[in-house]
């Protein structure tokens, strides 16, 4: 009697299984030695001649649990870390005015202003969340995962039932994952470079809030790629006028002939959420979006 062969099973044991399945031997088999398989081997990974396939690990090891997850489309946020929320910058006030410190209360007040932009960065996330799943399109909030502004944005999302991306980075300050990631898309990057590849590969608007040098590489870097033509046009918001016109100098750049006329025109100035959410409603990027 013939039995039933199925052609679906796999031909070869999977690394897991070789993995699983392996006796160690007892001269040869030690951590970083050449015995050891290479995809096990730490050690050999972490050479200086291995870089580009840690390189492409980076690339592709979101890239795979992103589709697994089925974000395909992203609102991305960019913003200071150091910015806090209402209650947390209150504290500090409340703290300084009772040590009787000018110079702690100055600075305390300072960043009750800028509380403002978290909680705008909270409220848009919010926005965001609930009106595309009220409309059927599955947009994810995306933010760097780290506290401030990129916190407002992961909580207000996680506060609406909704999931958000955190791409993280290894930083000697500044950088731990806040607790509002939607943990199976909490990523950590090594390399700067493949974190903002997958800021934009999704990103179907990018809302960039008031920070630093950080902030202003994210920005910079995503005009430039749209200026060029590298990337394709899309929404590009800047929360706070007061604030962008006062660091970016945009009609000097065009006085200068640094940039030509109409690239001025590659973003917008809002200081709401609610005004955000007009603006991307009325642009075909979030519009065309619909569900698979």
């Amino acid at each position: 009697m013939n039995r039933r062969i199925d052609l679906t099973t796999r031909n070869f044991p999977t690394a897991r299984d070789e993995c699983e399945s392996l006796t160690p031997h007892p001269t040869y088999d030690a951590p970083g030695s050449a015995y050891e398989l290479a995809f096990k081997d730490e050690a050999f990974l972490l050479r200086q001649d291995m870089r580009s396939v840690r390189m492409q690990l980076e690339l592709m090891k979101p890239e795979l649990l992103l589709n697994e997850q089925g974000v395909t489309s992203t609102i991305v946020i960019f913003g200071s870390a150091r910015i806090l929320s209402a209650d947390a910058a209150q504290a500090l006030v409340t703290a300084a005015e009772a040590s009787g410190d000018a110079a702690q209360l100055r600075i305390a007040r300072s960043k009750l202003a800028m509380s403002r932009y978290y909680e705008e960065a909270r409220r848009f996330a919010q926005i965001v969340t609930t009106g595309c799943a009220e409309r059927g399109r599955p947009v994810v909030i995306a933010t760097g995962g780290g506290p401030g502004i990129m916190e407002a944005g992961n909580r207000g999302a996680h506060e609406m039932g909704g999931k958000s991306v955190g791409l993280n980075i290894v930083l000697p300050h500044e950088q731990y994952p806040n607790p509002y990631i939607t943990p199976e898309l909490c990523f950590r990057f090594h390399y700067f470079g493949l974190r903002k590849m997958h800021f934009l590969m999704r990103s179907i608007a990018l809302v960039c809030f008031p920070g630093g040098y950080g902030t202003l590489d994210e920005l910079f870097e995503t005009l430039t790629l749209i200026q060029t033509g590298k990337s394709r046009r899309r929404p590009i918001l800047l929360f706070g006028r007061d604030f962008w016109t006062r660091v970016i100098n945009v009609d000097l750049l065009l006085e200068t002939g640094m940039i030509s006329p109409g690239d001025e025109q590659l973003f917008h100035y809002v200081e709401t959420a609610e005004e955000a959410w007009a603006v991307l409603e009325s642009e075909p990027e979030l519009s065309s979006i619909h569900t698979p």
